[in-house]
């Protein structure tokens, strides 16, 4: 079928010189632009620059969780589980990959309350990756 894809479209927008950075980093990875996007976003270093706006959205997201991790375990209790296998699924996914993100963001953010110095040698802009990323996760 014409147009239908299986799988969503992820896009943003970047400056010239930016774009001109990343294809350059493609490039010298050998990768395929979707392969050095997908590998970027889920396994490169995250910084985080602290902002209250974070916090909330991250507590917003743990708030939802624990709703509906307590409305499961009271159907457990009842053993009236409403939930379908692919659903528990589902929502197994769902949770794995916000605590995910969130221990990933903390870890990022560790120096504010750590006092850490971050290690430019270290960075995730050294070899093939692209350049570090501030990202604010929220569903």
């Amino acid at each position: 079928m014409s147009g239908v894809h299986k799988h969503p479209t992820i896009s943003f927008r970047v400056s010239d010189r930016e774009r001109e950075m990343i294809e350059a980093k493609i490039l010298a990875s050998g990768m395929q632009k979707k392969d050095y996007f997908v590998r970027s976003c889920i396994y490169n270093r995250i910084y985080v620059v602290g902002k209250k706006e974070v916090i909330y959205q991250l507590v917003e997201e743990l708030q939802n969780m624990q709703t509906n991790l307590s409305e499961l375990v009271k159907q457990l209790e009842q053993q009236e589980v409403t939930l379908t296998a692919d659903g528990l699924e589902d929502m197994r996914n769902d949770c794995m990959d916000m605590l995910q993100a969130i221990i990933a963001m903390l870890d990022g953010a560790k120096y504010l309350w750590q006092g850490v110095q971050i290690d430019k040698e270290k960075s995730p802009d050294s070899g093939k990756r692209c350049a570090s990323i501030c990202i604010i996760y929220g569903m």
